[in-house]
């Protein structure tokens, strides 16, 4: 159902800004440090590894693919929500915190790449379809 696919979502939303706040806090910061962030990279995660063991069903998955689509506008509007100055302020390792996540997000992206191409995942991608439909 499309409706699991929203859950997948906000279980990944809530964990990314749980581990956001705790990452803020312990480096002094009194904000959210790359909740969102966070939260899209464990639905990746999440959707691959579903994928992989054949539990990401093509309802579930277009709960999934709506929210990826509107992913841009919501992380703007939750972004705007953030108290971004009161961060600044804190101090240098703001910015710092923030670099290092960017930097962090990158490196993952370039890790989860990397090992889609290596299982053949890969075409799945492309041709937009499971990867157990490909085999």
């Amino acid at each position: 159902m499309v409706i699991f696919g929203t859950a997948l979502l906000a279980g990944c939303y809530l964990l990314g800004v749980l581990l956001g706040d705790i990452l803020g806090s312990l480096i002094g910061v009194k904000a959210n440090v790359g909740g969102v962030g966070i939260a899209m990279m464990l639905l990746m995660a999440a959707q691959y590894h579903m994928r992989k063991r054949g539990l990401m069903r093509p309802e579930t998955e277009k709960g999934v693919t709506f929210w990826a689509m509107m992913y841009i506008p919501v992380v703007v509007a939750m972004a705007a929500t953030q108290n971004v100055i009161v961060a600044v302020k804190s101090g240098p390792i703001a910015l710092l915190a923030a670099f290092g996540s960017v930097a962090l997000c990158a490196c993952v992206i370039s890790l989860i790449n990397r090992a889609i191409h290596r299982t053949g995942a890969a075409a799945a991608w492309q041709a937009g379809a499971p990867a157990a439909e490909l085999e």
